[in-house]
């Protein structure tokens, strides 16, 4: 997404400008000007000797027509700055008066479904919002508003109430966070019978994972119409179904990737990695080699996103999914304003913002027909203290997001590090902790149900204790 394209700003030499000098009025036929010394005729012109000039004459002749050839040259040379000096004027004129934005794009096809979708974002309550409007507004957009969403909702709640059920039918607790995250876990990672169906595990979509040549591999929608995603697609799925049965969970965020945590009954929160079905450990994370002390003390990974948070990345995800489709203008920077306001330090709206900047200031060069990989090129923006301003803005995004932790991952790395959580040990280290949830939790409904009835017993003692009083039939008095 995200490159450093240019070199940080460069000391630009304080540039005078060139004096403008008098043009003469080459449209009139009577020219007649004197500038730069030039008389109103044609001096270098040569004069036709007499015929009855002596040889002398003729030998000085010879001298003069150098002398006035010279002259003529050097008239060239001054005609020629003259028309440099003009021309540079007027690259300066047209330089400080052309437009900084980026023109838009509006007249391309699908860009108005883009435009309804960040009004809808920006009609929720960043407090209180649904999960699914949020992510399937954002998706829709990319469809050009040609999905169906009462069909996706319907398919949402169809899942969330076979998993309730599921726990029921076990005779858990329907109320436990941890039992309703536990049948989630087991939801995307196992096969199981569901609604009279065997749903099968989903997989992890190793094939065009970043969504470099599909986008649409990023979607939710796309999971589930084909049982396969990837780190973005399926914490969200995870979350939008949590949401739906009425549970905790969060999303959570590591170089390159997306997991989700949930809070088990000993107060510890727990991470689900879902592209391989299994429990991780905070170690296995910061074992990738490529999360800095820097980030972790700016909490741009390992932290559970808030739900103010969690909006502000679904209006990166909508600037992601026009860049895809259109390139950059000045929406997207509006978009990515937005995901700023209510995610300030995160690290992926953070490096849209460096790439709208530096989208912008390549426009800029290139109207300007300045080279900015060229760094003695670079510095004719010395002229222009808006292109030296937006320069300024790319570097000082660029430090930003150094300043917040970033450690570029190849994509070789994370596709070494997710093959690592592979590991026998790492499977077996999983089954364990998910043994472990899942026998404490069992220990608490027990302990839960045991205070249920003990609280029954109280009342039905407290009960039979009350005085009991007989009616009396004042006929047999």
């Amino acid at each position: 997404m995200y490159q450093l394209g240019f070199a940080q700003i460069p000391n630009l030499p304080t540039i005078s400008r060139p004096q403008t000098s008098s043009l003469g009025n080459y449209s009139s036929n009577n020219f007649s000007s004197t500038a730069n010394g030039r008389s109103s005729q044609r001096s270098y012109l040569p004069t036709i000797p007499n015929r009855s000039n002596s040889v002398q004459q003729q030998s000085d002749y010879g001298t003069q027509a150098k002398l006035q050839s010279n002259a003529v040259m050097q008239d060239i040379e001054r005609d020629m700055a003259e028309v440099r000096e003009a021309h540079f004027s007027e690259w300066i004129g047209n330089g400080r008066n052309m437009s900084y934005d980026m023109p838009s794009l509006s007249n391309k096809v699908g860009t108005q479904a883009y435009y309804d979708a960040f009004s809808k974002l920006s009609g929720m309550d960043s407090e209180n919002y649904s999960l699914v409007d949020a992510n399937f507004t954002v998706e829709n957009a990319f469809y050009d508003n040609k999905k169906d969403l009462k069909g996706f909702k319907s398919g949402i709640q169809k899942t969330a109430k076979q998993l309730l059920q599921k726990i029921k039918e076990r005779k858990q607790d329907t109320e436990s966070n941890v039992s309703k995250n536990l049948m989630l876990f087991e939801y995307f990672s196992k096969d199981m019978r569901l609604g009279g169906a065997t749903h099968k595990a989903f997989e992890y979509d190793f094939k065009d994972y970043m969504g470099e040549k599909d986008y649409s591999k990023m979607f939710v929608s796309k999971l589930l119409n084909t049982g396969s995603g990837q780190c973005h697609s399926m914490p969200l799925l995870y979350l939008i179904i949590a949401e739906a049965m009425g549970t905790e969970a969060y999303l959570s965020l590591a170089p390159n990737h997306s997991y989700v945590r949930f809070m088990d009954d000993e107060g510890q929160y727990r991470n689900i990695e879902l592209t391989n079905g299994m429990f991780s450990t905070d170690t296995s994370l910061l074992e990738s080699g490529y999360i800095k002390s820097e980030a972790l003390q700016n909490k741009i990974y390992m932290e559970n996103l808030s739900k103010k948070e969690l909006l502000g990345m679904a209006y990166f995800d909508l600037a992601r999914g026009y860049v895809k489709k259109f390139g950059y203008d000045e929406f997207v920077d509006k978009v990515i304003q937005k995901a700023l306001k209510f995610y300030p330090n995160g690290l992926a709206p953070n490096m849209e913002k460096a790439n709208v900047s530096q989208a912008r200031f390549a426009y800029v060069m290139k109207n300007l027909g300045i080279n900015p990989e060229n760094r003695q090129d670079l510095q004719r923006i010395g002229y222009f203290p808006k292109a030296v301003e937006q320069l300024n803005d790319v570097n000082q995004q660029f430090n930003k997001i150094e300043e917040l932790g970033y450690t570029e991952m190849p994509a070789y790395a994370y596709e070494s590090w997710l093959a690592s959580l592979k590991t026998e040990k790492n499977k077996q280290e999983s089954e364990a902790l998910a043994q472990k949830i899942h026998l404490y939790q069992i220990q608490k409904q027990k302990e839960k149900q045991q205070q249920e009835d003990v609280k029954k017993a109280q009342e039905i003692k407290k009960k039979n204790e009350s005085p009991k009083y007989f009616p009396i039939d004042p006929n047999k008095l």
